[in-house]
């Protein structure tokens, strides 16, 4: 009974405070999810998968798979990118395909680029994973008109070998994303509501072989509290990130990435909850890995972000 009142509550918390963007641990690695103007920054084609398994022992609790890719382009003013999630909470699934056309400004130590991501969302409910013990209930007849609606994001991220900052806008359309009938023919929506994120970060060097990358990001939409990551991680030898991020929704999240060869890179979080939730779940975890492709260009190293 106590994981079937949390899932509900999970889903009333969705609706009420309108969080409709999925929830990384691992923005700083994963920024094209966050931000338009990341694209292409790293001057390779880059490609990350990324899958988050939330909230461990909660029924319905949030499932999340996100693959990108990313390049500069041969005019090094410009990049292109494509970004795909799906966001599963209960029985509700939401996926969105996302294009990115990114316009760089270049200055003697740093670039500044303007993205633009414009895509489908398609939502809904996947009804096979509702287990009713009552067939006569209403909600089971409710009409649920799934839609396809197109959507955009914008973001300005400004970068060096060392240093960056971004601020970006996601759900600019605000479109309605689902409509439900009831068999009075009554009708209500959900509407996608504007996020907002900032974010900057920077790589210190401590030594030879010890880089210490203190980062922030923050998001407000309406309707729901600001939130804010702390982020502190360390390079060690060019090779392993050890760090650990809170997060003001009161959660830990203990971060690590070791960068396998040149050009892949693995990384895991683990999320420890320190609010009402923590009695029923055994954390959240995220895995991600990336690979860069080295196609004609020349790889830099170290990089950093």
């Amino acid at each position: 009974m106590k994981k079937l009142l949390t899932a509900l509550s999970i889903l009333l918390a969705t609706s009420v405070f309108a969080q409709q963007d999925p929830l990384f641990s691992q923005y700083m690695f994963n920024k094209l999810a966050v931000n338009p103007g990341y694209a292409g920054s790293r001057e390779l084609l880059t490609a990350d998968i990324l899958y988050r398994n939330q909230w461990v022992n909660i029924d319905g609790a949030p499932k999340t798979i996100s693959a990108s890719i990313h390049t500069p382009l041969n005019n090094p003013k410009l990049a292109l990118g494509f970004n795909l999630t799906n966001d599963a909470i209960g029985p509700m699934s939401y996926t969105n395909a996302m294009a990115t056309f990114a316009y760089r400004i270049i200055f003697p130590k740093g670039k500044i680029s303007f993205g633009l991501q414009a895509g489908i969302k398609n939502n809904g409910i996947v009804w096979n994973k509702i287990n009713s013990h009552d067939q006569e209930d209403p909600f089971l007849i409710y009409k649920v008109n799934k839609k396809i609606i197109p959507d955009a994001n914008f973001g300005i991220y400004y970068y060096t070998a060392k240093f960056y900052a971004g601020i970006s806008s996601h759900q600019l359309l605000q479109n309605q994303s689902m409509v439900v009938e009831d068999t009075l023919g009554n009708t209500q929506f959900t509407k996608l509501l504007t996020h907002f994120y900032g974010m900057t970060g920077i790589a210190i060097p401590m030594g030879d072989n010890v880089v210490f990358r203190p980062s922030i990001m923050a998001k407000f939409v309406k309707n729901a509290p600001p939130q804010l990551d702390l982020n502190a991680s360390f390079l060690f030898a060019n090779t392993l990130w050890l760090g650990a991020s809170y997060r003001t929704e009161k959660a830990v999240s203990l971060i690590t990435e070791i960068n396998i060869a040149q050009n892949l890179r693995l990384g895991y979080s683990y999320d420890i909850w320190l609010n009402e939730l923590k009695s029923f779940n055994k954390g959240s975890h995220e895995i991600r890995l990336s690979y860069d492709f080295n196609i004609n260009k020349r790889m830099l190293t170290p990089r950093y972000f």
